[in-house]
């Protein structure tokens, strides 16, 4: 029992601070990328009384553009965390629409396990899954093309702004891998 309650108190050290150039960049970057979804989601799609913006994005911002390096940050998990936790969380909305503290979490579950499956774990995902079930009756009425628009379309602009805003300064690169 006492080597079970041992393990809670970690077995490294804190990680370094980073450089003010890295935080830098993972402000500009994040700033642009949300920026962007908004300006296009409140200019031109709220009015066609659709969304572009899902909570889940934000906590994808700081993987994207404030941990790069990392493997949950790579294009693959970007993408296919997203979309992959979407239609879980729609099957599971329709499957168990009367009990939704069920539905969500079956959704959550079960899109982590389909992230590690599919070698695409997100955690913004998790998120994602669970709006899909909590949302609003507009986001339900949508079915699965909360899949696409929403989700994909907005992790497909942050990507693109990753890209290009993460590989202005020498000192970073992203991605490190596409798949």
């Amino acid at each position: 029992m006492y080597s079970y309650f041992q393990k809670m108190k970690g077995s490294e050290k804190s990680p370094k601070m980073v450089s003010l150039n890295e935080v830098w960049w993972s402000f500009i970057g994040s700033f642009i990328g949300i920026a962007a979804l908004n300006y296009i989601h409140f200019d031109f799609v709220a009015a066609m009384d659709l969304n572009l913006i899902i909570g889940s994005f934000g906590a994808s911002a700081v993987l994207v553009f404030g941990a790069i390096g990392g493997p949950l940050s790579q294009p693959r998990n970007l993408i296919g965390g997203h979309i992959i936790s979407a239609i879980v969380g729609v099957f599971f909305y329709q499957l168990f629409p009367q009990h939704l503290w069920f539905a969500g979490a079956f959704a959550v579950s079960s899109a982590i396990a389909a992230m590690h499956l599919t070698k695409t774990l997100h955690p913004p995902g998790g998120a994602t899954a669970l709006i899909a079930v909590i949302g609003s009756p507009k986001l339900h009425s949508i079915g699965y093309l909360y899949a696409i628009f929403p989700v994909a379309r907005g992790a497909l602009i942050l990507l693109i702004i990753a890209l290009l805003v993460n590989n202005i300064s020498s000192t970073r690169q992203y991605p490190k891998y596409w798949w």
